[in-house]
């Protein structure tokens, strides 16, 4: 399954993924995916952001559980 999505970018940052693009010889989607996977990746094994979905998934947690009264 995919989900499309519309991104915006300023000209810069857009002129310089499509030579990124260009220069590995992929699309530009493929190359915005990748980064993005790699984005998630280093989030993934950072400490201090996991302790912040923890404390937005606890906090969620609380706000479900007063509306399910």
């Amino acid at each position: 399954m995919t989900k499309h999505l519309t991104v915006r970018l300023p000209d810069e940052l857009a002129a310089d993924a499509e030579a990124v693009a260009r220069a590995e010889g992929t699309s530009l989607n493929e190359t915005i995916r990748g980064a993005l996977a790699e984005a998630v990746e280093r989030r993934r094994k950072d400490p201090d952001f996991k302790r912040r979905l923890r404390q937005i998934v606890e906090q969620d947690r609380e706000l479900l559980e007063r509306l399910a009264k």
